[in-house]
C-alpha cells in the first residue's frame, strides 16, 4: 500500500515538457501581441480606450497561467473517477445556456455572468468530452472493436451532446468535439471502416441536408465558392481576408501597420486574427506559427505515447486534437480553403475565459507528460 502511494505521488515531482512549455508561452505570448494590434483600432472606435480587449486579455492570460502551473501538479488520474460526471455536467451547460444564455445574432452561445464578463459553456464541454471518452474508451476497451458494442454505442452517448449544441447553433463547437472524439476512439481501438461507414451513409447525407435547409449556412458555401459574388455583403470578410494576407507579402508590412484592421475586417481581434498576422508579419511570420503549432503537435503526440496508461494517453490525444482541428479550420477559414464558420484560433483569438480553459487544458497535457518520464 507504501508502495502504491509512492508510486502515485513520485512523479508529480518529475520535470514536464520543457520543450512543450516553451511552446505554448510563445503561441501564448505572440497571441498576446496580434490581440493588442488587432484590436487596438476597434477597440478605441468603441470606447476610447485602446488597450480595452488586450488588457483583459492580458489578465486572463496571467491567470491561465497560473492555473496551468497549479494544475499541472495535479495527477491527471484523479479527472478518471468523474468521467460520468463529465458527460453529466455537458448536458446540464449546454441545457442551461438554452435557458438562460443571451441571444445574440440569432444564437445563444453565451452565458453573461455580469455585463462584461461572459462564459461560453462550449469552450469547458470540449475538456468535459475529452475527460468523459478518456474514462469510457479506457472501461471498454475490450469492446472497441465491434461496431454495435464499440462503435456505435460510443457515438450514440456524443448524440445529446450535439444535439444541444446545434440548438444553441453551435455548428463549429459541434465540429470540433465530434472531431476530437472520433480521433480518440480510433486511437482507442475502434475500427477506421466503421467511422468511413457511418460518413459515408449518415454524415455527408447529413452535412448536406443541414446546409440546403439552413439558408445562412447555403449561402456560406455559395460565398465560399465565389466570393466576389457578393463583395460588399456576404463575401466582404473573405476577401478583406484575402486582401490582408496578400498584401503581407513575404516579411510583412511591419507589426502595426495593418491596414485590414482599421474596421475593414470585422472583428479582427476574433477568427480572422490570421488574417493581420499575415499582413503584418507576412509569410514568415505565418510560417513561424504554424511551425509552433506543429511543434505542439508533435510534442502532444509523444506525450500520448509515453503516457504509463491508456487513460493518460487519451486525455494527450483529446487535448492535442482539440489545438489541431482548431488550427486547420481557422486557417482554412481565412485562406478561403473552406466555408466560413466561427473558429477562433488557439492561443490567439480574443476570447477570455476561453483563453483561460485553454490553459487549464494545458496543464492537464503537462501533467500527463511528468507521468511519462518516469516511464
Amino acid at each position: 500500500m507504501a508502495k502504491n502511494k509512492k508510486s502515485f505521488s513520485s512523479f508529480l515531482n518529475n520535470p514536464i515538457d520543457f520543450t512543450l512549455l516553451i511552446v505554448i508561452l510563445l503561441l501564448l505570448a505572440i497571441g498576446l501581441i496580434m490581440v493588442l494590434s488587432a484590436s487596438s483600432p476597434s477597440a478605441l472606435s468603441e470606447s476610447g480606450d485602446s488597450y480595452k480587449y488586450f488588457s483583459k486579455q492580458l489578465l486572463f492570460a496571467i491567470m491561465g497561467i497560473i492555473a496551468m502551473l497549479f494544475i499541472s501538479k495535479i495527477d491527471y488520474r484523479f479527472y478518471r473517477k468523474f468521467y460520468k460526471h463529465a458527460w453529466i455536467i455537458s448536458l446540464i451547460l449546454l441545457a442551461l445556456v438554452l435557458v438562460m444564455g443571451k441571444n445574440i445574432n440569432g444564437s445563444k452561445r453565451w452565458i453573461y455572468l455580469t455585463e462584461t464578463l461572459s462564459f461560453q459553456p462550449s469552450e469547458l464541454v470540449k475538456i468535459l468530452m475529452i475527460v468523459f471518452y478518456a474514462g469510457i474508451l479506457t472501461k471498454n476497451r475490450d469492446e472497441l472493436s465491434k461496431y454495435n458494442q464499440g462503435f456505435l454505442k460510443h457515438m450514440c452517448l456524443l448524440a445529446p451532446i450535439i444535439g444541444l449544441l446545434m440548438l444553441q447553433p453551435h455548428f463549429s463547437a459541434s465540429i470540433v468535439i465530434i472531431g476530437i472524439c472520433s480521433i480518440m476512439m480510433i486511437v482507442a481501438g475502434c475500427k477506421f471502416k466503421h467511422f468511413a461507414l457511418t460518413i459515408g451513409s449518415v454524415g455527408i447525407p447529413g452535412a448536406i441536408a443541414l446546409i440546403i435547409f439552413s439558408p445562412y449556412r447555403l449561402q456560406r458555401v455559395v460565398t465560399f465558392l465565389n466570393p466576389w459574388q457578393d463583395p460588399t455583403g456576404d463575401g466582404w470578410q473573405v476577401i478583406q481576408s484575402l486582401y490582408a494576407i496578400g498584401s503581407g507579402g513575404l516579411f510583412g508590412a511591419g507589426l502595426g501597420d495593418s491596414k485590414q484592421k482599421y474596421l475593414y475586417i470585422p472583428e479582427p481581434h476574433n477568427d480572422f486574427i490570421f488574417s493581420i498576422l499575415g499582413e503584418e508579419l507576412g509569410f514568415i511570420g505565418c510560417a513561424i506559427v504554424l511551425i509552433l503549432f506543429a511543434i505542439f503537435i508533435w510534442r502532444g503526440v509523444l506525450i500520448a505515447m509515453k503516457a504509463p496508461d491508456m487513460f493518460g494517453s487519451l486525455i494527450a490525444v483529446g487535448i492535442t486534437s482539440l489545438v489541431a482541428i482548431q488550427v486547420i479550420i481557422n486557417v482554412a477559414v481565412v485562406t478561403s480553403s473552406m466555408p466560413a464558420t466561427g473558429m477562433p484560433l488557439p492561443f490567439f483569438s480574443y476570447g477570455g475565459t476561453a483563453l483561460f480553459v485553454l490553459l487549464c487544458e494545458m496543464g492537464i497535457l503537462l501533467n500527463v507528460s511528468r507521468a511519462g518520464k518516469q516511464s
